[in-house]
């Protein structure tokens, strides 16, 4: 009875073994969706259009030089970038630099301040030509003079603590933005990514070092050292007019700001500030501007490792308040000097946020009206 009984369960096991083989395999498979990956560079750059060819490019030269196996190899050490601030790091139309939008702020709206009549002329000259950036020549040098003079008396202390005050205030002509908040994100991830291959970051500005360090503490990963400005002379407080090398800094001193200009960190200034501070030039450099061309030849012209320079166009009327005709003759120039153009309008997801409005009415002209100005 025992054998039987053993037979019977053999064979019930056999033709179980048989029907499981009978199946067919998507039934003995449980079925799984499995999600395509984020690629690299959709995570490196969630800002910018995958198929951007100013990305591409980056891309592309970033992992030539980094390759150790490549002609065209990098020391880490020799991996100097440098990058504008106004128009390049952040925005420079709302409706025009945020030194200058600073200085507005300091002689019309700061009870602190009186400025004099000179002052207040040109106050009304920037309040007149900022909307269409009709500013005179030589503007330039001297609103770094007049701001030399605004803000001279202060200590780097408190210059530090007005600045970060006023970049508080929401920014004209946005809604939902501030201007601590009014930087390009796309360009944050470059400077991020940039660093993350080992490249050391530096900004290189036509406004106040000073100015660009506060602006950027919280913003950017770059110490306070890697950031270099227009200048004003520095003295030790207390001690008059006398020489740095005639008194002594004494225990509970401070460094106050002066008067005078040294320096407007443009055009072949800019070359100088970075050898003075720097010490080598670039191997890649970021700009927008004619006062960054001096910045990227300098760049170009190193012929010890391949070199690259990109330039934004403001094309995007849409999201910001650029000129689409006036991107596509920059365009041409930009690229007939051997930059990269980076557009705004095309290569960007965002430039501030989704939450950002660009309103397209700007309070200039009624904050800074005539009657406003009576002192």
């Amino acid at each position: 009875m025992k054998k039987i009984l053993c037979i019977f369960i053999a064979l019930i096991m056999v033709m179980s073994s048989a029907a499981v083989a009978e199946k067919p395999e998507t039934e003995s498979v449980v079925s799984t969706t499995v999600m395509p990956a984020e690629s690299e560079t959709e995570s490196a750059f969630p800002s910018w259009n995958a198929d951007a060819p100013s990305l591409k490019t980056l891309i592309e030269y970033v992992d030539d030089v980094t390759d150790e196996t490549s002609l065209n190899y990098i020391p880490p050490e020799e991996r100097i970038a440098t990058f504008d601030m106004d128009g390049t790091l952040m925005g420079e139309l709302m409706p025009t630099y945020l030194c200058i939008i600073l200085l507005m702020h300091r002689i019309f709206d700061d009870p602190t301040y009186m400025p004099d009549a000179d002052m207040v002329a040109f106050g009304k000259l920037m309040r007149d030509h900022a909307l269409d950036k009709s500013f005179p020549e030589g503007f330039e040098v001297d609103f770094s003079c007049h701001e030399a003079v605004a803000f001279a008396g202060m200590t780097l202390n408190e210059y530090v603590d007005y600045v970060t005050r006023f970049i508080l205030y929401e920014v004209d002509g946005f809604e939902n933005l501030t201007y601590t908040n009014a930087y390009y994100l796309p360009m944050a991830e470059v400077v991020e990514y940039l660093q993350g291959n080992g490249f050391i970051c530096y900004i290189v500005s036509g406004s106040d070092r000073f100015l660009v360090r506060t602006f950027v503490e919280g913003i950017l990963d770059i110490p306070s050292e890697n950031i270099i400005g227009s200048d004003v002379a520095l003295e030790a407080g207390g001690h008059g007019a006398a020489d740095g090398y005639d008194s002594d800094f004494a225990v509970g001193d401070t460094v106050v700001r002066t008067d005078e200009l040294l320096i407007k960190a443009i055009k072949a200034n800019k070359v100088i500030q970075i050898a003075q501070d720097i010490g080598r030039p670039p191997v890649i450099s970021f700009g927008n501007s004619s006062g960054d061309t001096g910045m990227h030849n300098y760049t170009l012209g190193n012929s010890r490792y391949r070199s690259a320079a990109f330039q934004l166009i403001a094309d995007d009327d849409v999201r910001d308040y650029g000129n689409s005709a006036k991107g596509m003759e920059l365009r041409k120039e930009w690229e007939s000097m051997g930059y990269t153009v980076i557009s705004m309008r095309d290569d960007w997801k965002t430039i501030y946020g989704e939450n950002v409005i660009r309103t397209g009415r700007f309070r200039w002209l009624e904050d800074y009206a005539d009657d406003r100005i009576g002192r």
